[in-house]
């Protein structure tokens, strides 16, 4: 893709995004992702009732009676994208492409996270980490993430979701709020993924196309596998293959989200056949709303 080409889509993706940002995910996004923790905002004299706990004690030795810390929320937010761009997300038989969905998501947190003031920033990655930007904040920071997203030429063609994790537990220092975009078709990452989600927020964005789920009877199909460039022949024309490939496709759904319910991360499901705009809004309500919940 040239770099006019680029520019273009990544206005498009500018202005496709800003009606849901400003209208429908701007409140819910504010609430739903805690800040980074508690920060040390001074201290007051004791009263009763505080949490013998906060007691400043070199404080109140100086003074002669008791003076407690006081905190305050960081509500400013790091919002890192780790976003897959192996062979396998440039697969698409509908609407798009997986990777192109992939960067109307990043594009719609990107402008969610500038919004609010917050810092963004993106690891692509394949079977290696592609690319890093880290995380700043503003408008202009925004598209350089998107445009890197957009102009990916990437050296690997695999995917490794566990190298890419252990990457951002390098060089995020601070809890942050990780989406991961990724079609998953990978395996091993799973105790990686649990050591990040102990660190971080980290939220699981899977990217699936129609044909990953089903075939349609139209006999035999030539086929390459994007990632490792191995070819075959498949007979969608048999009954008994189109079952046996759905009852896979469905077992391996179904095992992604028990392996993202042990690792407590949330996991939101998109396909390239759907429109995509109703699922995150639904995602970021229930989230908003069990947030709410915890907290009170």
């Amino acid at each position: 893709m040239n770099p006019r080409d680029v520019l273009r889509r990544v206005r498009r993706l500018e202005i496709r995004t800003r009606r849901l940002v400003d209208h429908s995910l701007a409140g819910s996004y504010h609430s739903i992702f805690r800040g980074r923790g508690m920060e040390f905002a001074g201290v007051r004299e004791y009263c009763a009732g505080d949490d013998v706990r906060t007691i400043d004690w070199n404080v109140s030795a100086r003074m002669g009676h008791p003076f407690v810390k006081v905190f305050t929320e960081e509500r400013e937010l790091t919002v890192l994208l780790v976003v897959d761009a192996s062979g396998s997300a440039r697969f698409g038989t509908d609407r798009s492409t997986k990777m192109q969905l992939a960067a109307e998501v990043a594009a719609l947190l990107a402008f969610s996270a500038i919004r609010n003031n917050d810092h963004v920033g993106l690891v692509l990655f394949t079977d290696r980490v592609e690319t890093f930007i880290p995380p700043r904040k503003g408008r202009e920071h925004a598209l350089r993430v998107l445009r890197e997203v957009l102009a990916a030429a990437p050296v690997g063609a695999g995917t490794r979701i566990g190298p890419a994790l252990e990457y951002v537990r390098r060089v995020v220092t601070k809890r942050a709020v990780v989406f991961l975009i990724s079609d998953f078709q990978d395996t091993g990452y799973e105790r990686t993924l649990r050591v990040a989600a102990r660190k971080h927020d980290v939220v699981a964005i899977a990217v699936r196309d129609p044909r990953e789920e089903s075939l349609p009877p139209v006999g035999l199909i030539a086929v390459e596998d994007p990632e490792s460039g191995a070819r075959g022949l498949i007979d969608a024309g048999s009954a008994a293959f189109r079952r046996a490939y759905a009852e896979l496709a469905r077992r391996e759904a179904e095992e992604l989200r028990r392996g993202m319910r042990r690792a407590g991360v949330d996991l939101l499901e998109l396909s390239t056949g759907e429109p995509h705009d109703a699922p995150i809004e639904r995602f970021f309500r229930e989230r908003a709303r069990r947030v709410a919940m915890a907290g009170g």
